[in-house]
């Protein structure tokens, strides 16, 4: 009885957060599945009962949305790469340090996430704009003024100032399971500070650089506010079309046919890039 229990006891600790889990992300996403394969009327909107594949097979023969589909996905990984760039040494700079300035440069760290997205965008689209401090300190060194708002360059800075906290928050969290005392083992082997850094420190903090590549790349991919803002309404992210499709077309099943392929589609680079990186670690390591 006791034994039946104790196997027991899991399923039942874990029921309520599966149930949310189920009701909050399955369920939508089954409902979205199905809205996606319905047949839209202009005239009268979806059918509901009367099927078809027509929303699929547009979006995979259309160029259009392959165009739409590339640049998402290569602003991401762009976007993806400076944050490792950048957040990486910020993350060993700030393990370094001691407390108060930890604290207070966490918290900068931190800081853009206190503050909506919208208003962030806001932020970049007064700074980066025609009469904006960037044109105007680029006036000031001879090189203004510059075409960057509703550019591609607009979505990627902005874009990197946001996710940057998902990128240093994971790399630190690694980097508080280094013992110092390898390091210092390696220095006083006369091994230089940048082998040190590439064989000691690098391989052990290769897990927290992956999951917030991971991070920063899915959120990027599904971001609507930045590009929506910063892009304008020619330069178009896969987002921005669903919005587009489920609001200003009333299309919704084709919409939830761009929404899954997204979906689809991200988990794929997504799984593939954690097998390549996760598999060159274990090789490295062993």
């Amino acid at each position: 009885m006791n034994a039946a229990v104790n196997k027991s006891t899991p399923w039942w600790l874990s029921g309520p957060a599966l149930l949310l889990f189920t009701v909050l992300l399955l369920v939508p996403l089954a409902l979205t599945g199905v809205l996606s394969f319905n047949v839209y009327d202009p005239a009268t909107g979806p059918k509901s009962g009367e099927f078809t594949l027509d929303h699929y097979v547009h979006l995979f023969t259309d160029s259009y949305y392959y165009g739409i589909f590339w640049r998402t996905f290569w602003i991401s990984g762009l976007v993806a790469i400076l944050c490792v760039l950048i957040g990486t040494p910020e993350a060993y700079v700030l393990s370094r340090m001691r407390n108060p300035w930890r604290s207070i440069l966490l918290l900068v760290v931190l800081a853009p996430l206190l503050v909506s997205v919208v208003v962030r965008a806001f932020g970049w689209s007064m700074l980066l704009g025609p009469e904006g401090l960037v044109n105007g300190l680029l006036k000031l060194v001879g090189i203004g003024p510059m075409r960057i708002l509703y550019t591609e360059t607009a979505i990627v800075i902005a874009l990197v100032h946001v996710m940057l906290p998902f990128m240093v928050i994971p790399v630190w969290t690694s980097l508080q399971k280094l013992d110092a005392g390898v390091e210092n083992a390696a220095l006083s082997l006369r091994a230089t500070p940048f082998t040190t850094l590439r064989r000691i420190v690098l391989p052990q903090v290769m897990p927290g650089i992956l999951s917030g590549s991971l991070i920063v790349f899915g959120l990027s991919a599904s971001s609507f506010a930045i590009p929506g803002l910063l892009g304008g309404r020619r330069l178009k992210m896969v987002a921005t079309v669903v919005y587009d499709e489920y609001l200003h077309e009333l299309n919704w099943p084709l919409g939830a046919a761009i929404a899954l392929t997204l979906l689809v589609a991200n988990l794929v680079v997504m799984l593939s890039y954690n097998r390549l990186v996760e598999g060159r670690y274990k090789k490295s390591l062993g």
